[in-house]
């Protein structure tokens, strides 16, 4: 009797899962007619916190660029007060788009306003911003650029201080990658900047090719680092994370912050923010 609750349960489970994912949207209409799943959906309608927990995730770019040729960082700079006083504008992004649960980072650049990825906000209509303290605030795309990753939101009513930003870098200058990595805590974590180049790569739907210009970093980033600032020892913005690599060290990769101030300086009204990623 207990195998064959666990096995409904897994069955549940399972086709609650692919109902609300956009990848298995094909097998949806053969899912739904399940009587055994109809069934259990009824008596357990897959929205608790159960289904929650499995379903958030950062549609996450994983992509091959230019690697990041320089030392292994080192903890040293995690420490220092202007990086640790960064942790105050660093925010957990959370939505739904095509009914899957999404979790990145975003960083303030002024006064109620959040940088974080295209991909992170892609599809959605019920963006919030949450700041470590647990204070969670609705949000608006007043800024779109599907092409370099970046989407700019108006967050009414947060008060979290803005981030300094500094044009240009530094091939192997240490930083700190800041975040909510695997809708976890925030996390601050070391790493180096590599160089800064126009490569032929993909934007923020896996669409291409098309040419931009990333900032490849050497560090820990992970799934949820999505949209959150790297920034230098004096706590200034030098890169927005939007991407894994897939070879060399572990690293990834950043949009410059010429690219975000640009479409800061654009972003105005309210945007369509597009269908949801891939």
């Amino acid at each position: 009797m207990l195998v064959a609750a666990l096995g409904l349960a897994l069955v549940w489970i399972l086709g609650a899962v692919a109902l609300q994912t956009p990848g298995a949207r094909k097998y949806r209409k053969d899912i739904q007619r399940s009587a055994v799943l109809s069934a259990l959906n009824d008596l357990l309608p897959p929205s608790g916190p159960i289904l929650n927990a499995l379903s958030r995730a950062d549609p996450f770019p994983r992509i091959t660029g230019p690697e990041a040729r320089v030392p292994a960082p080192t903890g040293r700079i995690v420490r220092d007060p202007d990086v640790r006083a960064a942790h105050d504008s660093v925010v957990r992004l959370l939505g739904t788009a095509c009914g899957l649960a999404v979790q990145g980072s975003g960083w303030v650049a002024s006064p109620g306003v959040v940088v974080t990825n295209a991909h992170v906000v892609a599809g959605e209509s019920d963006t919030t911003v949450q700041t470590d303290g647990g204070h969670q605030v609705d949000a608006r795309a007043i800024g779109y650029d599907a092409h370099n990753d970046v989407a700019i939101l108006r967050v009414d009513g947060l008060t979290a201080p803005p981030l300094p930003r500094r044009a240009g870098s530094t091939s192997g200058e240490p930083v700190a990658i800041l975040g909510y990595p695997e809708d976890g805590p925030f996390h601050a974590s070391p790493g180096r900047l590599g160089e800064t180049r126009t490569v032929i790569s993909r934007d923020a739907y896996g669409s291409g090719p098309v040419q931009r210009r990333m900032t490849s970093i050497r560090g820990n980033i992970r799934s949820g680092n999505s949209g959150g600032p790297v920034v230098d020892g004096d706590g200034r913005v030098v890169a927005t994370v939007f991407a894994a690599t897939i070879q060399g060290p572990r690293g990834g990769f950043g949009i410059p912050t010429g690219i975000v101030e640009s479409d800061l300086s654009k972003a105005h009204g309210s945007v369509d923010t597009g269908p949801c990623a891939r």
